[in-house]
């Protein structure tokens, strides 16, 4: 390595005085329209950091000249989009459910702001396209816990099921074993009838023996004939439709142990017209009725 800076002959510029293994660094500038790109951006941040937010301080940001915020600017987007949209909020909250379908404009506008509200709110639970989990009901079909009307169907939404709200649809699947109300012999035998009322069983003695373990215990909230009870939310035990699955385990479990999941109260986190929004939304599916 040299430090001697010499010119270069072959390119007449200057070195730098660096050499290694013979190969010598020159001392080129650089071209002008870079250096003044260079130049121009400097100048340009420091007008950014005037007119725009743009230093973080202890407990808060330089706000700049322009007071610029993206939160403000958001705010102001929801607002004119909210403007926009008070006409048929306004219609919306105006119009029976039953007769929104009538005026296909505000049907329409119901439809897209329930299923917006449906994605953000619902489908953590529920599915992205509705279909529902082990525990979660499908709301595509045609099977209701608790009535798939429209005015059920808003009920549900605004008051949950087995909320904390008062006025919550109510309705325990009792467990039978861990509570001391039946023996395990009889919570095989309950358990075989009822799967009996939708596939054939093997064991017809333990069917036999369900059926009228059933009737003393069972039929009070799924009635003699095992159709369920929507004012107590009691499932349909005989159309193969499962709420939580049908292998014997699950349903077994189920008998045992109790169900008692928990849909929250809407009323008080969503407006009623994105709850109307939502009614409307989950009827249009194809199961409401």
């Amino acid at each position: 390595m040299s430090n001697k800076v010499e010119k270069d002959e072959f390119s007449g510029t200057d070195t730098t005085g660096h050499e290694w293994d013979g190969i010598k660094e020159l001392d080129t500038p650089m071209p002008r329209w870079w250096l003044w790109t260079m130049y121009g951006t400097i100048i340009w941040s420091i007008g950014y950091w005037i007119v725009m937010p743009a230093w973080p301080l202890v407990s808060d940001y330089t706000a700049g000249v322009l007071g610029y915020s993206s939160r403000g600017s958001l705010e102001r987007q929801l607002a004119e989009a909210e403007a926009a949209q008070a006409e048929d909020r306004a219609l919306l909250l105006a119009t029976p459910l039953e007769d929104v379908k009538d005026n296909e404009g505000l049907y329409q506008f119901a439809l897209r702001g329930g299923k917006s509200a449906f994605a953000v709110n619902c489908s953590q639970c529920h599915g992205s396209g509705a279909a529902g989990a082990p525990g979660f009901p499908n709301l595509n079909d045609d099977d209701w816990l608790w009535g798939g009307s429209l005015q059920d169907i808003y009920q549900t939404i605004q008051f949950g099921i087995r909320s904390d709200h008062d006025d919550t649809r109510l309705g325990d699947m009792p467990a039978f074993l861990t509570d001391g109300m039946l023996e395990k012999e009889q919570i095989n035998d309950v358990t075989e009838y009822v799967l009996s009322l939708s596939e054939d069983r093997k064991d017809t003695a333990a069917v036999e023996r369900g059926t009228q373990v059933f009737a003393e215990n069972c039929a009070s909230c799924h009635g003699e004939n095992a159709k369920g009870n929507r004012e107590l939310g009691a499932p349909d035990l005989t159309d193969a439709i499962w709420f939580y699955g049908k292998d014997k385990d699950v349903v077994l479990r189920t008998i045992a142990r109790g169900r008692a999941n928990v849909m929250p109260a809407w009323v008080d986190r969503l407006d009623d017209v994105t709850i109307r929004q939502l009614a409307l939304y989950v009827h249009s599916l194809g199961g409401g009725e």
